[in-house]
C-alpha cells in the first residue's frame, strides 16, 4: 500500500474504532506521537495496543462517534489529514460529567510512513474548543 492508502485505512479502520486490531498491521511497533498541549510540544511513544486503548477510551467518553476526513494530502512518505469527529458525551472526561450532548473535535495531523507502517505523527487538536463545548454543555 502507498503511504496515502495506509493512512486512509488507518482512519477508516483503527482511528474510527471499527477495527482496533488492525493497528498491529498499520502501525510500527513504536510510534512517535508529537503533540501540542497548551502550546507545549510533547512527544510520547505509542505502540499499536496503546493506541487501540486510546481509541477505546474515546469510545467510552464519546460513544460510537462519527469520523469524517475533510482533507487528505500525500507527499512522499508523509500524509496530512484534517478531520472532524462528532460524538456524544456519554462518559466522564476531565472532570465533566456526561451530558448526552454532542461534542465536536476538529484536528489535523501529519503521518510519516516507513516500511508500510505509520512510524511517526505530528497532531494538533482544538483542545480549547472541546473544553468550551464540555463546559457549555454542563449548564
Amino acid at each position: 500500500m502507498t503511504p496515502e492508502q495506509i493512512v486512509r485505512t488507518f482512519f477508516e479502520e483503527v482511528r474510527s474504532g471499527r477495527n482496533l486490531d488492525y493497528a498491529n498491521t498499520l502501525m510500527a511497533e513504536q510510534v512517535l506521537a508529537h503533540q501540542v498541549i497548551s502550546e507545549e510540544e510533547v512527544t510520547v511513544t505509542r505502540t499499536p495496543s496503546v493506541y487501540a486503548d486510546h481509541v477505546r477510551e474515546m469510545i467510552e467518553v464519546y460513544g460510537d462517534f462519527s469520523l469524517q476526513i475533510q482533507e487528505l494530502l500525500a507527499q512522499g512518505e508523509k500524509v496530512y489529514v484534517r478531520w472532524r469527529q462528532v460524538g456524544t458525551h456519554v462518559g466522564e472526561v476531565d472532570g465533566y460529567a456526561p451530558t448526552n450532548l454532542p461534542v465536536i473535535e476538529i484536528a489535523s495531523a501529519v503521518y510519516r510512513v516507513e516500511n508500510e507502517r505509520i512510524a511517526e505523527y505530528w497532531i494538533q487538536i482544538d483542545r480549547l474548543g472541546i473544553e468550551k463545548q464540555l463546559e457549555r454543555n454542563q449548564r
